[in-house]
C-alpha cells in the first residue's frame, strides 16, 4: 500500500488482500484507491476514505457475482 497516512486496508475484509493507493487531492480529501478493481473513494479522514472504499469494494465485487438468471433466454 503507498499511503499518505498511517492507516492500514487489512482492518476491512473487502480489503484484506487489496493493493490500496491513499493520496489527498487539492481540496484536503483523502483518496483511496483500490488497485486490482479500479474503484476509488474518498473522505475527510484517511480512515473515512477507506471505509468508504470497502464499502464500494464489497458492492463492487456483488454486482459483479450478482446472477442475472438470464441463462434460460
Amino acid at each position: 500500500m503507498s499511503s499518505d497516512a498511517d492507516v492500514d486496508p487489512s482492518e476491512y475484509e473487502a480489503l484484506a488482500d487489496a493493493d490500496v493507493t491513499m493520496r489527498q487531492n487539492d481540496h484536503g480529501l483523502h483518496i483511496a484507491d483500490d488497485e486490482a478493481t479500479g474503484v476509488s473513494s474518498q473522505g475527510q479522514t484517511p480512515e473515512d476514505a477507506l471505509e468508504n472504499l470497502a464499502a464500494a469494494v464489497e458492492s463492487y465485487r456483488e454486482a459483479s457475482a450478482d446472477d442475472t438468471g438470464d441463462d434460460w433466454l
